[in-house]
């Protein structure tokens, strides 16, 4: 029994740390703000996470999608195999421009046409300039979480100092005794926030700055394939005049 009592005497004798020092004087309104920082963080570092895991499997299912439409002879030969690729971005934008093509080419009857007129083809232009715009905006959707901790954390840890600067200096006037004794603790304190602002606003930053790139190239590549899809169809199906 006595060596868990020797054990909690010797921790209870260990001098605290500078950051235990300056958690334990900072203030009740510091202490809130920490607390929003540290969820901030957790959001922002989630969100970086998913979205790098979410654009990195985009990108493979992408290639694999891309290699697979290559291959095919027709423009509707995926399309026609009833095919589900989930998360791809090229197949949700073939899908959307082949079900418009497939609409245009049976004009309301069952069986095709051999070819559309240049109206449906603007048609299908529309609908895969459509697709693209859905599938970039799902890709961008959570990037505003890192934005705002990227302008927002440093200005939350700026309040905070402020605040507590401010309490130090009125509890030096009330006392009417200048000391460095009473001022540093209470600044060293308010201090802390902005600390914490930064820790979380500069990794952000970069998560922001990669994950934003990676989007650009891939909305690039994105309206790059619809292109492409576009121009095979008008070669396959355009009615020439």
């Amino acid at each position: 029994m006595s060596v868990p009592f020797s054990l909690f005497a010797e921790m209870q004798l260990q001098p605290e740390t500078q950051l235990q020092f300056v958690l334990r004087k900072a203030t009740n309104e510091a202490r809130v703000i920490l607390v929003l920082l540290a969820v901030f963080s957790i959001f922002a570092w989630y969100m970086m996470v998913f979205k790098g895991l979410q654009m990195r499997r985009a990108k493979k299912l992408n290639q694999f999608f891309e290699s697979e439409f290559r291959n095919q002879k027709d423009v509707l030969g995926i399309f026609d195999r009833k095919l589900d690729v989930i998360g791809c971005p090229y197949f949700t934008v073939y899908q959307e421009g082949c079900q418009q093509l497939d609409a245009r080419l049976k004009a309301g009857g069952e069986s095709r046409q051999s070819r559309i007129n240049l109206k449906g083809m603007e048609h299908v232009k529309r609908a895969l300039e459509s697709a693209v715009a859905k599938e970039s905006i799902k890709l961008e959707a959570g990037l505003i979480i890192l934005a705002s901790a990227v302008s927002g954390a440093p200005f939350l840890g700026l309040l905070g100092t402020v605040w507590g600067v401010m309490d130090t200096f009125a509890m030096v006037g009330q006392s009417q005794i200048a000391s460095l004794e009473k001022m540093a603790p209470g600044v060293s304190a308010a201090l802390i926030t902005t600390v914490a602002g930064l820790v979380v606003a500069i990794p952000s930053m970069f998560g922001y700055n990669a994950l934003v790139h990676r989007l650009r190239v891939q909305t690039v590549e994105l309206d790059n394939f619809a292109q492409e899809l576009a121009s095979k169809i008008e070669t396959e199906y355009l009615k020439e005049d």
